[in-house]
């Protein structure tokens, strides 16, 4: 497959789609003060896995706080 067989116009959404959840997961993780595990290993996630990583940081590596009533 060639890049003029490749119908962009039908992947251009999805690319644009990736790069804002992976830009999104990024800001959290590097603002979040606790992550569950290491940061630079969620950043390798993010960016390694494409799709799953942003998603999987949001619902797995970002570490929710409740908050208490005083």
């Amino acid at each position: 497959m060639t890049g003029a067989d490749i119908p962009w116009a039908l992947l251009a959404p999805f690319i644009v789609l990736y790069f804002i959840l992976a830009v999104s997961a990024l800001v959290s993780c590097i603002k979040q003060e606790k992550t569950n595990g290491p940061k630079w290993m969620w950043i390798l996630i993010i960016f390694g896995i494409s799709f799953v990583g942003p998603v999987s940081y949001f619902i797995i590596g970002k570490k929710t706080y409740e908050r208490r009533r005083v």
